[in-house]
C-alpha cells in the first residue's frame, strides 16, 4: 500500500542491477537512499536522494550520477518522467493510474487501509497518565492520557504488540498527605470540625490538600466506618488504613474519568506492591552483581558554597557510564530508597515481563529524571533495551480570553472531567493532538467550539459529514446503483481527470507512509496535520464543484462520472475515519 516504500524498493533494485553490470561499484550502502514526496508538488510525485547519497563514496559529482540514474529510473514501471533537480536530486512523475489504483485499495480495505507491519509484532509497553492517586485529574493529565492512548493505537495500527500501562504512585509521601487531608474532611462530614478549621489547618500546613473533591470520599468513609477514626489519635494507627481507602477511592475516580475520555489501560501496576515484593532490592542486587553499584560521595552541587554542603557516603549507581552527567544515589542519607531506586525497580519489572521497547509519557516537570532512568534501563538490559520518554508540556485553558489558574492542592483547578463535560471527549482528544507533545498548548473554549476552518476538529469532521451527505443524496439520485464500497471500486476511475481530483488521490496514497512515519517517530500529532490537509483539499474540491457545474460530485445526466467521484468521496471518508479511529474520535455522519 505504501507507494513510496514500493518505489524505494524499485530504486534499490535498479541500483543493484547497475552494480551487477559493473556500471556502479559493488557493495554500495543503500540504507540512506530515500523515496519521498517532494517539497513542491509541481516538481513531481516522488523525490529520491540516491545520487546525493551514493556520489561521495564513488567520488563522483552528484549531478553526473543523477543523470545516469535518472535514465535508468525512467524504465521503472509506472514512472513517466525522471528529471534531475538542484545539486543532484531526482524527481519522478508517476502515471495517474497509480493514484486511481490506490483509491481501489482504500475501498477494498476500508479503515484498515494504512495498517502496516513495520512493528512486526514486537512487544512494546506504553506507560501513560500514571497520575498520583491524590485527586481527580486535571487538563495536563488529559494531554498525557490522549497522547499516550493515541500513540498506543497508532503503534498497534503499525504492527506492534502494544501493552498500555498505568503506574499507580501509591507508595510516596504525597499519599500520606492526602490521607491526612481526608481525615480532616471526614471529621468535617461528621460535624466535629468546620470548613474554617480545615482552611486554617491548610494555612498552617498541617495538611497539604484542601480541595472540595475530598468531601465525597470523606462521606464514603463515614458511611463505611461511622465515627471509628474520630478518637484514634496516633497516626500510625489510622494513616495506613485511610491511605489504602484514599488510593482505592481515587483510582476509581481516575478510571471513571479516563473511561469518559475513552482511555483504557491493559495493566495497572502498584508502586507499593513493587516495593512490598522487594523488587527494589532485587534490582539493586542485579546492578551490584554487574559492578554498577558502589558507596561514594557525590560532587558538590553547582551554586552550593562549601559551608552549605557536607559530603556524605551514599549508595550510588554508575549512571555516568550510560550517558548521565553524574552517578545517581539509590539510597538517601537516611537509609531510605530514593525515588530513582523505585523507578529502576519498576523498569526492571517491565523488562522481566518481556519488554525491551518502552515508552513513558511524562509531564514536563519530570524532565530532570529522563537521563537517569534511561541510563538505568541501558544497565538493566546490557544496552539492548530502548526507552523513549516523551514529555508533555502543560495545557493552558482559556475562558473568555483569560487563562484559568490551576492548583491541585488548593482545589481550584480545571479537571479533565470538567473539560470533557464542557466540550465532549472527541473535541478534547483531537485538540490535544494538534501540537507535538513537547510544545505548549492553549485550549481555548471559544475556539474549539467554532464552526470554521480555524477549528481543526470541526474542519475534519465537516469533511467526513459532507461526504456522508453526498452518499445519501446519491442513493436518492441513482436508486439502482451499487453504492457499496465494493460497488464503487468498480467505477470507471479514469473519469477522475481534474488536477484537484488527482491531488486528493495523491493525498490518499500518502496515508500509509504517514502512519508508518508517525509510528516510528512516536508522533501521533502528524496524523492531525495529515487529516487537516486532506480535509482542506476535499473542501476545496467541494467548493470548486459548486463553482463549476461540470465538476459537481453528482450529475444526474452522467452516472459514470458521478460514481467515480462518489468513489473518491468515499475514499476520503474512509481515510478520515481511519485517522479518527487512531485518535479515539468518532466520525460524525452529519453536522448539527
Amino acid at each position: 500500500m505504501n507507494i513510496f516504500a514500493t518505489l524505494k524498493s524499485r530504486i534499490d533494485a535498479v541500483i543493484g542491477d547497475l552494480m551487477a553490470e559493473g556500471v556502479l561499484p559493488a557493495g554500495l550502502d543503500l540504507s540512506k537512499v530515500s523515496a519521498e514526496p517532494p517539497r513542491e508538488s509541481a516538481h513531481g510525485d516522488v523525490a529520491t536522494n540516491a545520487a546525493m547519497v551514493l556520489a561521495k563514496p564513488m567520488q563522483k559529482a552528484p549531478k553526473d550520477l543523477a543523470a545516469l540514474l535518472a535514465e535508468r529510473f525512467k524504465k521503472i514501471p509506472d514512472v513517466t518522467e525522471a528529471s534531475v533537480a538542484g545539486p543532484g536530486f531526482i524527481n519522478l512523475k508517476l502515471a495517474d493510474d497509480i493514484w486511481r489504483a490506490t483509491l481501489r485499495d482504500v475501498l477494498a480495505l476500508g479503515t484498515a487501509y494504512g495498517d502496516a507491519n513495520v512493528g512486526q509484532g514486537e512487544p512494546i509497553n506504553v506507560e501513560y497518565v500514571s497520575a498520583n492517586p491524590t485527586g481527580p485529574m486535571h487538563v495536563g493529565h488529559a494531554r498525557g492520557a490522549v497522547v499516550g492512548d493515541a500513540l498506543a493505537r497508532l503503534l498497534a495500527k503499525a504492527g506492534f504488540a502494544v501493552t498500555k500501562e498505568y503506574y499507580i504512585n501509591d507508595a510516596g509521601g504525597q499519599v500520606d498527605h492526602v490521607a491526612r487531608a481526608l481525615r480532616m474532611r471526614y471529621l468535617q462530614v461528621l460535624g466535629r470540625i468546620s470548613e474554617t478549621d480545615v482552611q486554617e489547618a491548610l494555612a498552617r500546613k498541617e495538611i497539604q490538600y484542601g480541595g472540595d473533591y475530598l468531601i465525597p470520599p470523606a462521606q464514603a468513609l463515614a458511611e463505611r466506618d461511622g465515627d471509628k477514626w474520630v478518637s484514634v489519635v496516633e497516626e500510625a494507627q489510622w494513616v495506613p488504613q485511610l491511605r489504602e481507602f484514599t488510593v482505592a477511592y481515587m483510582m476509581n475516580v481516575i478510571k471513571d474519568d479516563l473511561a469518559a475520555l475513552s482511555v483504557n489501560h491493559d495493566v495497572f501496576t502498584s508502586e507499593k506492591k513493587v516495593m512490598d515484593a522487594h523488587k527494589i532490592e532485587a534490582a539493586v542486587k542485579f546492578l551490584d552483581e554487574a559492578g554498577l553499584v558502589y558507596t561514594g560521595t557525590l560532587p558538590r552541587p553547582r551554586g552550593k558554597a562549601p559551608e552549605d554542603w557536607e559530603p556524605r557516603p551514599l549508595l550510588l549507581f554508575r549512571a555516568s557510564q550510560f550517558g548521565d552527567d553524574i552517578d545517581r544515589p539509590l539510597k538517601k542519607s537516611t537509609g531510605d530508597w530514593t525515588y530513582f531506586a523505585g523507578d529502576t525497580a519498576y523498569h526492571k519489572d517491565k523488562v522481566d515481563r518481556g519488554f525491551l521497547n518502552l515508552i513513558n509519557i511524562w509531564g514536563a516537570d519530570h524532565a530532570g529524571d529522563v537521563t537517569r532512568v534511561k541510563a538505568a534501563l541501558k544497565a538493566l538490559t546490557n544496552g539492548e533495551g530502548h526507552l523513549d520518554i516523551m514529555l508533555c508540556q502543560m495545557v493552558r485553558v482559556l475562558k473568555n480570553g483569560e487563562p484559568v489558574k490551576m492548583s491541585k492542592r488548593a482545589g481550584t483547578f480545571v479537571t479533565m472531567r470538567d473539560l470533557i463535560d464542557e466540550v465532549g471527549k472527541d473535541v478534547v482528544r483531537f485538540i490535544m493532538l494538534t501540537r507535538k507533545n513537547d510544545a505548549p498548548l492553549d485550549f481555548d473554549y471559544a475556539k474549539v467550539m467554532e464552526k470554521s476552518r480555524e477549528n481543526p476538529v470541526f474542519y475534519v469532521q465537516y469533511a467526513h459529514a459532507r461526504g456522508r451527505s453526498v452518499l445519501r443524496h446519491a442513493a436518492e439520485m441513482f436508486p439502482g446503483a451499487d453504492l457499496s464500497d465494493a460497488g464503487l471500486a468498480k467505477a470507471d476511475l479514469a473519469r477522475l481527470t481534474d488536477g484537484d481530483e488527482v491531488g486528493v488521490l495523491r493525498r490518499l496514497a500518502a496515508w500509509p507512509r504517514t502512519v508508518e512515519g508517525a509510528a516510528l517517530a512516536h508522533e501521533p500529532h502528524r496524523l492531525a496535520f495529515y487529516m487537516y490537509d486532506l480535509a482542506s483539499q476535499f473542501h476545496a474540491l467541494w467548493n470548486k464543484g459548486n463553482d463549476a457545474a461540470q465538476l459537481r460530485f453528482l450529475q444526474s445526466e452522467d452516472q459514470s462520472v458521478s460514481l467515480a467521484r462518489l468513489a473518491l468521496v468515499r475514499g476520503v471518508g474512509l481515510v478520515i475515519a481511519s485517522g479518527l479511529a487512531v485518535f479515539g474520535v468518532d466520525p460524525v455522519e452529519e453536522m448539527r
